[in-house]
């Protein structure tokens, strides 16, 4: 392979055993991602049923409707600052988040972010598959073709019934299928379902607005106890809300390598992804509150919520859109990374193709329906868990590209195993290891469910700083990274010239 600097990737030139067609830079000619392919990416990934809860799960705490969309909408803008500077390289370059992070960490020491970012998706990939494959055991039932109450038996060890299995894998074969067909099948997917996506969060919408005797009770205030704590459930919710997007906000480049300029990419998930995120929680809200009030109960769930309708046509069609939002959602953020962190581990033996199958067999292999028998504690504990170990390796690496190289890489150093870059970078992981430390403490408290409680292992502060994971883990992990760099010699790739 030949250097390369700026656009001039070199795509034409030999692939070493750190490469491959998937890891290797996208020449200037094959990016051909437009703002809109951006935005639509985005509204595809966040219109899925865990977005419309998160916001409902906030009501549950005693937030107003408003104070819970702004929560999302502030919760948003600020991962979308990280997301946008961390796609900077992957639209100049053309590299893909892997390869960007052997900068930071070393050839061999990029594994450890690389992975760790493909196990959480692949964690997501299987509860992604496992609620369409709910949707569609559901839609089976509105049209009689299951009878839900009288399939009751079993199988074995897994938990469900055979029909649910079936549903389950059949939604995981439709993803199978799409991956096969490798990342532009993705990229047309998600252009043409965002439209989609968009009227049917509105259709909720107008449901609950029109099934309600008076639109205004959609908005009423949730009852507190006098010893509410606003912002004792603000930062929490805020963080988890960051956390939500956290694992994108690290391989975003495997996208904005496609885009064809720094434009389409930034102006794309500005208004792809808050603008979407405040829209659907804000639906979650309004149409959790009609339920109330039609049904007694709030339903969170809109799948079970779906169930209500009466109508086997609405329910049907209903329910196809909710496997449709599952499956782009799930494509986009829960194929992607894994499948390309899998590669990079071995690049010869491993396509996209071949990591993106080993995602979805592991999505089989964890029995997602096992993982959400408490879907609340595990969405929350889960997102500030694993952004306790995410918002470091960002900050690593923002402060590796921008304040260190200033936006200047030497790429074939990054694919070259006797280079600069060879090896692992002890400053990264000893950064790592730092800022995830302080957190460790309030995850065991979360864990354990002893948040606040006078039989948690370890005191109340330790719970505070838990709240702030990723803001914590993000600024130490920047914090030490550059501290390590200038204590030692600077890397040899910063002294690549600008293109």
């Amino acid at each position: 392979m030949t250097s390369t600097e700026g656009d001039d990737t070199g795509a034409g030139s030999d692939l070493s055993h750190l490469s491959n067609a998937d890891l290797a830079p996208v020449p200037p000619s094959a990016r051909t991602w437009s703002l809109w392919h951006v935005a639509a990416l985005w509204i595809g990934m966040a219109v899925c049923i865990p977005t419309y809860m998160i916001a409902a799960g906030m009501v549950s705490q005693g937030m107003t409707w408003w104070e819970a969309t702004l929560t999302v909408l502030a919760g948003n803008v600020i991962v979308a600052i990280p997301m946008i500077l961390n796609a900077h390289a992957g639209t100049k370059y053309g590299i893909p988040f892997p390869v960007i992070v052997r900068a930071s960490f070393g050839i061999s020491g990029a594994h450890i972010p690389s992975i760790a970012r493909a196990l959480v998706a692949c964690g997501w990939f299987g509860i992604q598959t496992w609620i369409g494959g709910s949707a569609a055991y559901m839609a089976l039932a509105a049209m009689g073709v299951v009878n839900a109450a009288a399939d009751t038996n079993v199988l074995p060890f897994l938990g469900i019934t055979a029909t649910q299995l079936a549903c389950f894998l059949a939604v995981w074969l439709l993803h199978v299928v799409i991956v096969v067909r490798g990342i532009d099948s993705i990229r047309r997917l998600e252009a043409w379902a965002a439209p989609c996506l968009i009227v049917l969060g509105l259709a909720l919408l107008g449901w609950a607005v029109m099934s309600v005797p008076r639109a205004s009770d959609l908005f009423a205030a949730p009852t507190r106890s006098p010893d509410f704590d606003f912002w004792a459930v603000f930062f929490p919710q805020l963080t988890a809300m960051v956390g939500f997007w956290a694992t994108l906000s690290l391989n975003i480049p495997d996208f904005s390598r496609y885009c064809a300029s720094q434009r389409d990419q930034s102006l794309g998930q500005l208004l792809g992804l808050p603008p979407t995120m405040t829209l659907f929680c804000l639906i979650g809200v309004l149409v959790t509150n009609a339920t109330v009030i039609l049904y007694g109960k709030a339903i969170w769930d809109p799948i079970e919520l779906v169930g209500h309708f009466g109508s086997a046509t609405a329910t049907v069609i209903a329910m196809a859109a909710l496997i449709l939002a599952t499956v782009t959602t799930n494509l986009a953020a829960n194929v992607v990374s894994p499948a390309n962190g899998f590669s990079n581990v071995s690049p010869r033996r491993i396509s996209f193709r071949t990591g993106a199958l080993a995602t979805c067999a592991l999505g089989i292999v964890i029995m997602p329906w096992k993982l959400l028998a408490n879907l609340n504690d595990y969405i929350f504990t889960w997102l500030i868990g694993y952004s306790a170990l995410l918002g470091p390796i960002a900050g690593i690496m923002l402060c590796d590209y921008f304040v260190i190289r200033r936006t200047r890489l030497d790429v074939h150093a990054l694919y070259d195993q006797r280079g600069p870059c060879r090896g692992v970078r002890w400053s990264a992981i000893a950064a790592l290891v730092l800022a995830v430390l302080p957190c460790i403490p309030g995850f065991v408290n979360a864990a354990t469910n002893s948040i606040g409680s006078p039989d948690a292992r370890f005191g109340p502060i330790w719970d505070s700083i838990y709240s702030y994971a990723w803001f914590v883990g993000l600024a130490l992990g920047a914090g030490f990274y550059w501290a390590f760099q200038r204590l030692g010699a600077p890397p040899e790739t910063t002294r690549a010239p600008h293109p």
